[in-house]
């Protein structure tokens, strides 16, 4: 299906396709010197020691929470309002994810007086996700971390850029985790960065994400010298992945880190937009009104009244061209999870309601005017459509 309004877009041009071409010429492909040069500019944007490129979001997670040292029975808390990736990634290495609840309706992020309720004597570590690029409340969360005595993760997928108290989102903990999928506001298609101030950390994360490989292939071919010797050859020191990160995502994400600021700017002016059209209409609410911090503006989530049909309001904005989606089924209540008996319904009453009741609504860097029109107008139509409906 064409879309009037999809629900993303990509912000590429002859920058992209420039970086990309000479990466090809170069004819090295896999993660080599412009790898490095992503990682260090990213690291140098965020402010941050230790950046480390991988193959995506679900692998910064899953090897994030391995460098820590964190073994197969041990818990960590978790956020179900989120892509499953984040509780998988804890499931990966025999981690048992225990899930929170949110602070309310208006503020999808994990709730600290949940969290605490949470804690028991084999919880190693917290694992927040920012929804939408909205920090969570991090001064509460990290108090909490600093007293028991555990780690703290930032899901960063969707806040590239967001800022806490004169701080950038992903540096708040002991890591941070970021996703370049190709629908987040630094997008390479796939890919995925650890930041951490940790040296220790990092060092273990440049090993995990290859192999266990002491040293790298680039590193081999670039030694010349006839005296080398056995440095021309590796060990392996423990059981590693192939996480990395190749240099065609490396230059396209080069290209969209010098774009995320004016790009996440221009979110927020979509957003603003949303809000001042839709606020007070009969039907919605609207999430994150008073969200703190800076906000990379990744989503645009609104919450139908729960006397509407979510079905009927979506089926109707795709009838007139307007894509939207659901962020999201909360991961307690999936199959796999429940199936393993790790959850029950009314387990998280907050996260359960607004998982019956949340759309997303298109929002993109080059969101025009006359497409926020065409949006509002729709989603109008949409909330009476769906009163009739129900």
């Amino acid at each position: 299906m064409s879309w009037r309004v999809p629900l993303c877009d990509l912000d590429y041009g002859p920058e992209e396709i420039e970086a990309v071409a000479k990466v090809l010429q170069s004819k090295w492909l896999t993660q080599g010197e412009v790898t490095r040069e992503f990682e260090k500019e990213f690291a140098r944007y965020l402010g941050v020691r230790n950046a480390v490129a991988v193959s995506s979001g679900t692998a910064a997670l899953h090897l994030g929470l391995l460098a820590l040292g964190l073994k197969p029975g041990e818990e960590v808390i978790v956020p179900s309002l989120t892509f499953v990736a984040t509780c998988n990634a804890v499931r990966y290495w025999g981690g048992i994810p225990v899930f929170a609840d949110v602070q309310s309706e208006s503020d999808f992020g994990l709730s600290p007086g949940s969290i605490a309720h949470r804690i028991t004597r084999k919880t190693r570590a917290i694992l927040v996700m920012h929804f939408g690029g909205h920090p969570c409340d991090m001064p509460s969360i990290r108090k909490l971390s600093k007293d028991r005595g555990i780690f703290l993760l930032e899901d960063a997928s969707h806040a590239p850029g967001s800022s806490l108290d004169g701080q950038k989102i992903g540096t708040l903990g002991d890591l941070g985790c970021f996703s370049f999928f190709s629908n987040k506001n630094l997008a390479t298609g796939e890919g995925g960065m650890v930041v951490t101030g940790r040296d220790d950390v990092a060092e273990k994360i440049r090993l995990l994400r290859c192999h266990g490989m002491t040293r790298q292939t680039l590193d081999r071919h670039q030694q010349t010298t006839k005296s080398a010797g056995e440095n021309r050859s590796y060990d392996v020191i423990g059981l590693g992945f192939n996480y990395r990160l190749d240099e065609m995502r490396s230059a396209l994400g080069l290209v969209q880190l010098g774009k995320l600021d004016e790009n996440n700017g221009r979110r927020r002016a979509v957003m603003k937009e949303y809000r001042e059209r839709l606020d007070g209409v009969d039907g919605i609410s609207l999430p994150h009104a008073n969200h703190r911090g800076i906000s990379a503006a990744h989503i645009f989530p609104v919450l139908l009244d729960k006397t509407l049909s979510r079905s009927k309001f979506m089926d109707f904005l795709a009838s007139d061209g307007i894509q939207t989606s659901i962020h999201y089924p909360p991961v307690h209540l999936l199959h796999s999870y429940r199936e393993e008996g790790m959850t029950r319904e009314g387990l998280l009453p907050l996260t359960e309601e607004i998982g019956k009741r949340e759309v997303t609504l298109p929002l993109y860097p080059d969101l025009s005017g006359e497409d926020i029109d065409l949006v509002v107008m729709a989603v109008k139509r949409a909330l009476r459509h769906a009163g009739e409906a129900s």
